[in-house]
Formats: structure tokens, C-alpha cells, sequence
């Protein structure tokens, strides 16, 4: 489904600029891209419909990969290039900072992927959020445990002995914090909780903490070179809980290149929405991934990109119709928006709080199987796919 918004004729000479803060260099560039390459594609859907506003969507980079990277990529993108709005972000701290900057400029900052809680609760006017947060990141990973993990290991959530493992930033602490209340209300028992750097380069006290509680299932909220890293050390270590849940980031050649497909055989990622969800969750998430291979000749390196391309969408549908970028109008458009889930390809709906947070983004579950990765929860998700290996890692 990869028509989009009604439009006007595009005109050749005004296009519509949007600044895309996220990191191009460095080692997160690979999902800066990555992100990036879904609003390319949702640019090309918007300018065969007429673009936005009747002007043609012109996507422009701003390279961004620690706060003050974000600050001067949007006075650079404002001042030298005009643009009339800003998307992004992979880095939660990144779209922090550069929202802020782009208040000053009173420019529309729309943000797809970050998902730090605090990003919306800052009540920023000029900030919306179209994907998931932590809030929907943890409250899935919960379900998964209390509901689909709970049920494959034969106890009930009462017996469940579950590790917290996550990143010292804002974005893994919101994520386990929500966790932790979440699963204590289900009655699981939290027997433990880890913060780490992720840029440490030995994590093997925190594996070894967490072998000692002897957990059923351990779930880490991180970034790539820390999961990474967790995972080895817990292979050399013979940490092998009966599930082992990553949140986030995971499921990327990365890291199957880093861990080899025996090591990760099994272990589940929440993750963002993938192209290989049943149709009828996802409709078009089949002729997304198409679209993707004819422009870049391969398949997604991250599952991110989709995320972005829904977000892109939505913000066009909002500035369409308040009629102008102004971030206050875009925003009140957008929260007069009301669709129900599995309205895109991702399987979200449209529907944003008074903190301009849109509710209905839940990520999906997918699990390493034979080197591949495939979406296995929820069930109306996964279609075919089933769960396996789960208490044999």
C-alpha cells in the first residue's frame, strides 16, 4: 500500500525540505541510514501523489550522532537550507537536543523512532511523536513474558523468574523501570536489575550477576555494541536461561555476524515492525519491502526503516491537513487524527495524546531461527511463523 495521501500537482521550482537528523558516520550509522532510507521512500510514494502541500518533498541530511551534533545539524539545516520541518531520530538523546533547537527556529520536529518516555512528556509545541516509545516497548515485552513465555515454559507468571538487564541512558532505564512495575503487577518475580555503560568494553560482571540469580528469562535493553557484547559474554560464561529477550536492537546482520546463527538460534527481540508481517496486520508491508529492494537492490538491514516510512506518512497527513507546517497547527491536526490500528504497513493506528505521543504503535516480536529472523508475536502478527526453541538455549 504505497499510495498515500491525496495531493496537490507538485510544483518543479518549491520543494518541500524536511531536515533528517540522525548519525551518517560512525558506529551507529548503519541505522541512521537505515531510518533515513524509509522517509527517501516515503518521499518518492508522497511525490507521485503531488508531494505535500503541492510541493515536492525534498529529504536533506543532517548528521547527527551526540547532542550537540543535533543542535548545529538544525541551526545548519535552518539556516543554510530553510527547511520547513525536521524529522528523526535514532538517538533519543540526539532528538532531545535537536528538538529544542529546532523551538528556536519555530520549526515542526517530528520525531519516528526515538523512544525516550521523557521526549513527549517535555510538552514541547513544536514535537510529535508517530512511532513507539518505551512505554510501548515495554509493555510488549511484557506481554510477551507474561502471556506467550509464560505459557511455553509451563508456569505461570506467579513462578517466573525474570533478570532486567539495560543501558544507563534514559532510553534503557525508561524502558526497564516500566518493565519492572509492569511485571511486579503481573506477580512475576523481578529477581534482579543491571545498568551498564553501552560502551563498555567488558561486561562480564554484569552476565555473572545475573547467571547467580539463576533467571528463567533475561531481557536486555540496549544498543547493538552492547548487546553484542552481553551476548558473548553470557556464551562464554554458560549463561543460558530458559528465553533470553533483547529489546530494541537485536535483530540486524550485525549481530548475527557478531554471534553466528548457532549462538542466537532462539533468542527474541521486541523490535520495530518488520516487512514480514501477515498482510492483514501490516497491509502494504509486502509491497513496502518491494519498493525497498527495487531502490536499494536488497533487503532491509534494519527493521527501523518501515517505522520511519509509516512516520513520514502520518506527518504528511497532519501537515496536509492543517494546511501549513506550523508546528502548533500540524500538531493540532494531528491530534484530531483517529485511526485504528492496522491502518499501515507497520500495523499502527493514528491516534496522539495530549502530550502529542501517538498510542497505537506496538512493536512486534520476532525470534532467530536458522539465522533468519521472523516475526512471531503477537499471533495476529506472526501468520504462519511459529515460536521455536524457546528453553534450549
Amino acid at each position: 500500500m504505497l499510495s498515500l495521501v491525496a495531493g496537490h500537482p507538485a510544483a518543479a521550482q518549491e520543494t518541500f525540505k524536511i531536515g533528517a537528523i540522525n548519525p551518517y558516520s560512525g558506529p551507529m550509522a548503519l541505522y541512521g541510514d537505515e531510518v533515513t532510507r524509509g522517509y527517501e521512500l516515503a518521499a518518492e510514494a508522497l511525490n507521485a501523489k503531488g508531494g505535500i502541500l503541492g510541493r515536492k518533498v525534498e529529504i536533506i541530511r543532517g548528521n547527527a550522532s551526540s547532542p550537540q551534533e543535533g543542535i548545529a545539524a538544525v541551526e545548519q539545516l535552518a539556516g543554510r537550507d530553510n527547511v520547513d520541518a525536521f524529522i528523526g531520530t535514532y538517538l533519543s538523546a540526539v532528538a532531545a537536543a535537536a528538538s529544542e533547537a529546532a523551538m528556536n527556529y519555530q520549526k515542526l520536529y517530528w520525531d519516528t523512532n526515538a523512544l525516550a518516555g521523557n521526549l513527549t512528556e517535555r510538552g514541547l509545541p513544536n514535537f510529535a511523536r508517530s512511532g513507539p516509545y518505551a512505554v510501548s516497548f515495554a509493555d510488549q515485552s511484557v506481554e510477551l513474558v507474561t502471556n506467550l513465555l509464560a505459557k511455553t515454559l509451563g508456569k505461570e507468571p506467579k513462578d517466573l523468574k525474570v533478570w532486567l538487564e539495560h543501558e544507563e541512558s534514559i532510553y534503557g532505564t525508561s524502558i526497564a523501570d516500566r518493565q519492572k512495575e509492569k511485571l511486579e503487577e503481573a506477580g512475576v518475580q523481578v529477581v534482579g536489575m543491571g545498568a551498564h555503560s553501552p560502551k563498555a568494553i567488558d561486561l562480564t560482571d554484569s552476565i555473572l550477576r545475573a547467571r547467580d540469580a539463576q533467571p528463567d528469562v533475561w531481557v536486555n535493553t540496549g544498543y547493538v555494541p552492547d548487546g553484542n557484547l552481553l551476548l558473548r559474554t553470557a556464551r562464554d560464561q554458560g549463561f543460558k536461561p530458559a528465553a533470553m529477550v533483547l529489546v530494541g536492537t537485536g535483530d540486524t546482520r550485525e549481530t548475527l555476524e557478531a554471534l553466528g546463527a548457532e549462538s542466537l538460534e532462539g533468542i527474541l527481540i521486541v523490535s520495530y515492525p518488520r516487512p514480514d508481517v501477515a498482510e492483514k496486520y501490516g497491509p502494504g508491508a509486502h509491497a513496502y519491502l518491494e519498493a525497498y529492494r527495487a531502490k536499494y537492490g536488497q533487503d532491509p538491514l534494519a527493521p527501523q526503516s518501515m517505522t520511519a516510512f509509516v512516520g513520514l506518512k502520518i506527518m504528511a497527513e497532519a501537515i496536509e491537513a492543517a494546511g501549513s507546517a506550523e508546528p502548533e497547527a500540524v500538531i493540532a491536526a494531528a491530534k484530531a487524527m483517529d485511526k485504528p490500528l492496522n491502518s499501515y504497513e507497520t500495523g499502527f493506528g493514528a491516534k496522539f495524546d495530549d502530550n502529542a505521543q501517538n498510542v497505537l504503535t506496538p512493536p512486534t516480536v520476532v525470534q532467530w531461527q536458522n539465522g533468519k529472523v521472523v516475526t512471531v508475536f503477537p499471533v495476529e502478527a506472526a501468520g504462519e511463523n511459529k515460536l521455536v526453541a524457546i528453553g534450549k538455549q
